[in-house]
């Protein structure tokens, strides 16, 4: 009886559990970004730059700052747009996302990357990238509302 009696509650608590983490996951929402970010380095790199979010038909500006370290080479400029999702207010966008990438550039090439937070947002961004890179690193980006 006892043994029945646990396992009934810890029922009841695992779906309280998996009911609150879906009911939040629903109350998130998305909005629109828009970055352009430029990026240099000989050996370590860093990078800064700009953007908007656009969050229930609001304009938010955006600042955009970093450090890559490892293998960086050149200097590029890439213009990012996509979508942030899983936020609830403006300011869940801030934060820092960290990536490990490698790739390179010669005139214009394409770019597409997915990042997280810590505050659970996610930005899925394309774009293009204009210059002369090589890079073989792990990136750092800080996004924050100005």
């Amino acid at each position: 009886m006892q043994i029945a009696h646990r396992a009934r509650v810890s029922l009841i608590a695992l779906v309280a559990m998996v009911g609150a983490s879906i009911s939040s996951g629903a109350s998130a929402d998305s909005g629109i970004v828009r970055i352009s970010v430029v990026k240099g380095g000989w050996f370590i790199g860093a990078n800064g730059g700009w953007g908007t979010l656009i969050f229930h038909g609001r304009r938010y500006r955006l600042s955009v700052g970093g450090v890559d370290a490892g293998l960086v080479f050149g200097l590029s400029q890439t213009t990012l747009v996509g979508r942030v999702i899983n936020i609830r207010r403006p300011s869940d966008v801030a934060g820092v996302y960290v990536a490990a990438g490698a790739g390179a550039a010669v005139g214009i090439g394409a770019r597409l990357i997915q990042l997280a937070n810590d505050k659970g947002a996610v930005l899925q961004l394309e774009g293009r990238q204009i210059g002369l890179i090589a890079n073989l690193d792990l990136s750092g980006l800080a996004i924050a509302l100005r």
